[in-house]
């Protein structure tokens, strides 16, 4: 523990070196070793620290006084950088740098042909730096600073590959949305720190000077500072109607979306959740919106993803989906389960992520009309993939059938059963978009030419790691969570409207004498298909509104009263100034006549005062 910054400063040190000595001379193998050592290193140090720690308590292992502030409106507010540890944050500091450290060594095989991969390590390991500092802030503003370190790494490594257009147009949609969302949480935290004179964690995130606060401040004002902390939290987790931001972040490369949709940037948001729990809690609002927007989010990209042909976007929807399981279960008050299946979630789609960048490279296509076949040419492959979706879609014994386990009874046990029952039968949709992908990318026939199809070594590894973790981790970790509370029927429904979506997902692409290019056809004649395949026309309506109403309407007002009256105003005042400066250069002639008449007409009119006056 006394040495625990180090699990910050070696991906700090990772994205120095490889930034300012490694990409100008144009070292990437070195660069990508030199990433992965130091991701290894980080991860060492976590695991350390996570093999002392004692998880029913907290510590503030080390902090720095960086900014006292003394003022007569916030009254006494010291700004701190700290490593704050407790249950939570330990287990997100474990699998963040393990999560990186397979990604690293993946990324290798992948951007082995990337003329750019120095600059891509160095990227990578910012990314991981702020996600680091992010869960172990014992402060709201230290937090904050980290949060948007997230968002601007995200949106470099998601345009990474710049010369593409559509990265650019993710890039920068992804930004603006998280920003959009982050405008609000920074509102929030400062009326919260006016509120209770203080950002730390430790002096007002707890119930008891809760109690006391709400005695004295006025409960409706800190209603509103969670509402607008909670906003920070809809963005980044890419809730509905946020959400959209987030498949198209699939324009960057492969091992980004991985990093991305796995245990980071996007659970940020449900982390923040969950960390502010208490607050959330003692005020209630916050929570009933949450419990409704996370199960609404996971049904609604669902649904979506049931219908995708584009590997990488079938997963984040799927990435959406489970993030709406996070989401409401904190908002029925199952903050240990929420939090155990972000652990779980972590490794078996961060592992599904690397699988379909694998295939991808195989194939030279993200669609699958183009793939098929692979079963053989991409075994690891495949057995990784297989566990992945036996996992996510909470098939037991695999490690997503017991956290969804959890948060369903969450749910019930709080007697939300609409919410229950969103989240049961999504439960069947996950299993059959997620085998629909599985049959359609490794079954059946090659839809493509495969005779150079292999598996790279590099990113081979990474995978199987991860399919053991996403096989067994979930029962390993089970007897440490679960609480005392149990519905015998509970853990057979979800287990059978997994295996409901399974034999579903197999009778339609996988079955004997089933042809897939048939199915798929059959799929694009429904119109209903076409509705849910345009993800019910959102993305349009979302453009609509932005250049319709937002450009045309609200920025042309705006221009129009900037032009019109603004600019009107200054070249009014400036004709003014310049007329009176043409008075003045006349009167400043030189021409004694026309000073001496001046005078005289001023002595006149002088006296004419003096005698009107009396």
């Amino acid at each position: 523990m006394k040495y625990s910054w180090l699990i910050l400063i070696f991906p700090v040190l990772s994205f120095l070196v490889n930034g300012a000595i490694f990409s100008p001379l144009r070292l990437k193998k070195i660069a990508g070793y030199f990433s992965i050592s130091m991701a290894l290193l980080s991860m060492a140090f976590a695991l350390v620290l996570a093999a002392g720690f004692d998880f029913k308590g907290d510590a503030l292992l080390w902090s720095w006084e960086w900014l006292p502030l003394l003022s007569e409106t916030f009254g006494e507010i010291s700004l701190k950088i700290s490593f704050y540890c407790d249950a939570i944050s330990v287990m997100m500091l474990v699998v963040i740098t393990v999560i990186s450290f397979l990604v690293n060594i993946y990324s290798v095989g992948y951007m082995k042909d990337d003329p750019s991969a120095e600059r891509f390590f160095a990227l990578l390991s910012l990314f991981s730096f702020s996600m680091l500092g992010l869960v172990v802030s014992s402060n709201l503003i230290q937090m904050y600073i980290f949060w948007e370190l997230v968002g601007i790494s995200s949106y470099l490594l998601i345009g990474f590959w710049y010369h593409k257009p559509s990265a650019v147009a993710a890039s920068k949609q992804a930004f603006i949305l998280t920003r959009f969302a982050d405008s609000f949480f920074l509102l929030g935290i400062l009326l919260i720190g006016f509120l209770l004179n203080s950002f730390d964690f430790s002096k007002w995130n707890n119930p008891q000077i809760l109690g006391i606060v709400n005695t004295v401040v006025s409960h409706r004002w800190l209603a509103v500072a969670s509402v607008l902390v909670f906003i920070g939290a809809w963005g980044k987790s890419a809730m509905f109607p946020l959400h959209i931001w987030l498949p198209n972040a699939m324009e960057g490369p492969t091992p980004v979306s991985s990093i991305i949709h796995s245990a980071t940037m996007v659970v940020a948001g449900v982390y923040l959740t969950a960390r502010l729990f208490p607050f959330f809690a003692s005020i209630g609002t916050v929570l009933e919106v949450a419990a409704f927007i996370g199960a609404f989010t996971a049904f609604f990209a669902a649904v979506i993803a049931c219908t995708q042909k584009d590997i990488k976007r079938i997963l984040a929807y799927s990435t959406l989906s489970q993030l709406g399981y996070m989401m409401f279960a904190l908002g029925v008050g199952g903050l240990t389960a929420s939090m155990f299946h972000v652990f779980t979630h972590a490794f078996f789609k961060c592992m599904l992520f690397l699988v379909a960048g694998a295939v991808i490279h195989a194939v030279h296509s993200n669609n699958l009309d183009e793939m098929g076949g692979l079963r053989k040419k991409m075994p690891f492959a495949y057995f990784s993939c297989l566990i992945g979706c036996l996992a996510i879609a909470g098939i037991p014994p695999f490690s997503g059938f017991w956290s969804k386990d959890e948060i369903l009874l969450s749910a019930w046990v709080a007697g939300n059963y609409p919410v229950f029952f969103i989240g049961l039968f999504t439960g069947g949709l996950t299993a059959f978009y997620m085998f629909r992908m599985f049959f359609l990318t490794f079954h059946g026939k090659a839809r493509s030419e495969l005779t150079h199809v292999h598996e790279d070594p590099w990113m081979t590894f990474p995978i199987v790691v991860l399919a053991i973790p996403s096989a067994v981790i979930g029962f390993l970790v089970h007897g440490f969570v679960a609480g005392e509370r149990s519905v015998q029927w509970l853990p057979i429904a979800a287990a059978s409207m997994g295996v409901f979506g399974f034999a579903v997902a197999w009778l339609l692409y996988a079955r004997k004498g089933t042809s897939a290019e048939a199915a798929l056809e059959t799929d694009i004649r429904s119109p209903l298909y076409k509705v849910v395949y345009n993800k019910f026309y959102f993305d349009e309506m979302y453009y609509s509104f932005t250049r319709s109403f937002l450009i045309k309407c609200v920025a042309g007002f705006f221009k129009a009263f900037d032009h019109y009256v603004i600019d009107a105003i200054g070249d009014f005042i400036a004709d003014v100034l310049q007329w009176l400066g043409r008075a003045v250069r006349m009167a400043q002639n030189g021409s004694f006549a026309l000073y001496a008449s001046i005078f005289v007409t001023g002595i006149v009119f002088g006296m004419l005062i003096l005698y009107t006056s009396h």
